[in-house]
C-alpha cells in the first residue's frame, strides 16, 4: 500500500510518516510546501528508507498533485496540510483561507479525477482528511463533550477555515461519491513540535529562564493528546473506518492552561533549578480575542468501533516531550534563532 501524506514535514504529519513507514511497513509519500513550521529534519529517521518519498508542492497546485497521485501510484491520501496557529489567523487570516479552504478544495479535485480517471473508481481509494476540534467552538464548564455530530460553531480565522474544508470534504463525498473518512482531533503534543504552541514555547523559555506569558487567567481547558497516540489513531481510520463517517480522536486529558504551565515549570526543576522556581516566571497576560473557553472530545465512537484509544497519559507524555527537547536541541535551537524566537503573537 503506498499512503499520499500532505503536510508530512510537519508536526503530526511527520509523526503519522514516522509511524507508517516503522510501524505499519508501508510506503509513504510525504508532500509538503515546506513552510515556515515545515522542517525535513523531523523525519530524518526514515529518509532513507526505500518506503518513504518526499515531493515538494503545494496543495493548491491541483495539477502538480494530481501528477504526484499519478507518478506514485498512490492508493490512499491522509490530508493533513493547514495552517494551524490560531494566534497566527489573527495576525494574518489570508494564508489561512488560501491554504486550509482552497488547498482542501484542490485536493479534493485531484483526489476526485484521480479516482475516477486513473482508478477506475476504485472501492479501495480512501481519502481521509484531518481536522481539529475547535470548529466545534466553545464548551461550557460542565461534563459535556464534542461529539461527531455536535453543531459547528468556529471563532477563529483558523477554526472558521478548518470547518470549511470538512464541509467541502463532506460536500465531495455527497456530490460525487469521493471515498472519504475523516476526523477531528483534541490539542496535539509531543517531540518535533513547532515551539509556538504552547507546550514547546513554555518548555523553551522555561528552560532559559524567560518570562511564561499566560493567556487571561489561565483557566482555558484543553484535551490533550500525545501526537504518536494520534499518528496510531489515524492510520486506524484510514484502515478501518467506515467510509463517509467522521471519528473524533481525544486524549481523556483536560487540562487548564496554567495548570499545563505549572507542571512545566515543575518537570524543568526536577530536571535542574535556575535561581528560582520557574513557576516564578508565570506572567499573566491579556488574553487572545476569540479565545474559546474550553475543550473536550468524547472519543467513544472510534474506541467502540475501531477499538482506538489513548495509551499514553498527560503526566507520562508530558514528561517525554520535555525529555526530547533537553536532549535534542540540535532540533529546536535553529529554529528559535531564526524562525521563530517565542515573541507574542496574535495580539
Amino acid at each position: 500500500m503506498k499512503i499520499l501524506v500532505t503536510g508530512g514535514a510537519g508536526f503530526i504529519g511527520s509523526a503519522v510518516c514516522r509511524h507508517l513507514i516503522k510501524d505499519k511497513g508501508v510506503s509513504v509519500v510525504n508532500l509538503d510546501k515546506l513552510t515556515y513550521a515545515a522542517n525535513l529534519e523531523s523525519l530524518k529517521e526514515i529518509q532513507d528508507n526505500p518506503n518513504y518519498a518526499f515531493e515538494q508542492v503545494d496543495i493548491c497546485d491541483r495539477e502538480a498533485v494530481l501528477a504526484v497521485l499519478k507518478k506514485h501510484s498512490v492508493d490512499a491520501i491522509m490530508h493533513l496540510a493547514a495552517e494551524s496557529h490560531v494566534d497566527r489567523s489573527i495576525d494574518g487570516p489570508s494564508a489561512f483561507m488560501e491554504t486550509n479552504i482552497i488547498g482542501t478544495y484542490s485536493m479534493l479535485e485531484a483526489a476526485r479525477h484521480y479516482w475516477k480517471d486513473t482508478l477506475n473508481s476504485s472501492d479501495k481509494f480512501r481519502f481521509h482528511h484531518i481536522s481539529t476540534d475547535e470548529v466545534f467552538g466553545d464548551l461550557p464548564f460542565d461534563d459535556s463533550l464534542f461529539t461527531e455530530t455536535t453543531p459547528y460553531a468556529p471563532s477563529s480565522p483558523y477554526s472558521a477555515s478548518k470547518a470549511s474544508s470538512d464541509h467541502l470534504v463532506r460536500a465531495w463525498e455527497r456530490t460525487y461519491g469521493l471515498p472519504v473518512v475523516m476526523t477531528n482531533c483534541s490539542n496535539n503534543y509531543g517531540p518535533f513540535h513547532f515551539p509556538e504552541k504552547l507546550i514547546p514555547l513554555v518548555t523553551l523559555n522555561a528552560l532559559e529562564g524567560k518570562t511564561l506569558p499566560v493567556y487571561g487567567k489561565g483557566d482555558n481547558v484543553r484535551d490533550w493528546l500525545y501526537v504518536e497516540d494520534h499518528a496510531v489513531a489515524l492510520a486506524t481510520v484510514l484502515e478501518k473506518g467506515k467510509l463517509g463517517e467522521s471519528y473524533n480522536i481525544g486524549g481523556n486529558c483536560e487540562r487548564t492552561n496554567l495548570g499545563v504551565v505549572e507542571s512545566i515549570c515543575d518537570i524543568l526543576d526536577e530536571r535542574g533549578r535556575i535561581d528560582k522556581p520557574r513557576r516564578e516566571l508565570i506572567e499573566f497576560v491579556t488574553d487572545r480575542p476569540g479565545h474559546d473557553m474550553r475543550y473536550a472530545i468524547d472519543a467513544s465512537k472510534i474506541k467502540n468501533d475501531l477499538g482506538w484509544e489513548p495509551s499514553v497519559t498527560f503526566e507520562e507524555g508530558l514528561t517525554k516531550t520535555i525529555d526530547w527537547y533537553l536532549a535534542n536541541e540540535w532540533w529546536w535551537k535553529p529554529i528559535r534563532e531564526g524562525r521563530y524566537s517565542g515573541q507574542r503573537l496574535g495580539k
